[in-house]
């Protein structure tokens, strides 16, 4: 029999923000906090859990990408954006008057927004309409999509998107909900995992590993794309 509590699944989203360093492929990780309930400790992927708001009517009217797909996709791809702003700084978005996406200047002078974004005081079609600005959603390549198992106490329903990080958007953690930060090529994370250096559970070594197949985001993405 199953347990009542486990059988309700909690859509969540995240991002593996991508760059090409010196030495090849690099990902942004992030060290989630002790006292967070779920992976405490462990290294991950910037993301959360779907916010109602991440859903709110009319809000597709201010995301690129967003004519094609359902409610669970959509609000998957808004959810993702929106986790990896308040955590680590990186804004998936353009400047309504240029079409343009929106550089390290425009992030400062919106700082305000992601603190009150993390506290829950607005949502990110407050954001995007009070500051002329639309979600890049069609810069998300879906990479993998994990649910939790049953014996679990508690289940995600998780998407995983590829994106490559803006050049000029600083990724750092928030020093909230994570505590640490890195680009870190793919298999290097792997390796220190293996060596106790680091804790990643399972479905983030799963799809680092499948990450480390890649020598740049270019190739990691159209791979995907075509999967």
């Amino acid at each position: 029999m199953s347990n009542p509590a486990s059988d309700k699944l909690i859509p969540a989203a995240t991002i593996l923000l991508l760059r090409d360093g010196a030495e090849g492929l690099e990902v942004f990780m992030v060290v989630r906090h002790h006292q967070i309930d779920f992976a405490s400790g462990a290294l991950v992927f910037p993301g959360g859990k779907v916010d109602p708001r991440d859903r709110l009517e009319g809000l597709r009217e201010l995301v690129d990408g967003a004519e094609d797909l359902d409610d669970w996709e959509f609000s998957m791809r808004v959810a993702a954006i929106r986790e990896a702003y308040e955590e680590c700084g990186v804004l998936l978005a353009r400047d309504v008057a240029t079409g343009a996406l929106i550089n390290a200047a425009r992030l400062t002078e919106i700082e305000h927004r992601r603190d009150a974004l993390n506290k829950g005081e607005i949502g990110i079609g407050d954001v995007l309409a009070e500051e002329g600005l639309r979600l890049a959603a069609d810069l998300l390549t879906p990479y993998a999509h994990w649910i939790t198992p049953n014996m679990m106490p508690k289940r995600f329903d998780t998407r995983f998107y590829l994106a490559k990080a803006p050049e000029d958007h600083l990724a750092v953690h928030d020093g909230s909900e994570s505590v640490d930060s890195v680009w870190i090529k793919p298999l290097d994370a792997v390796r220190e995992a293996e060596e106790g250096k680091r804790t990643i559970i399972f479905p983030t070594r799963v799809n680092v590993q499948k990450l480390g197949r890649h020598a740049n985001a270019a190739h990691a993405i159209e791979t995907a794309q075509v999967a």
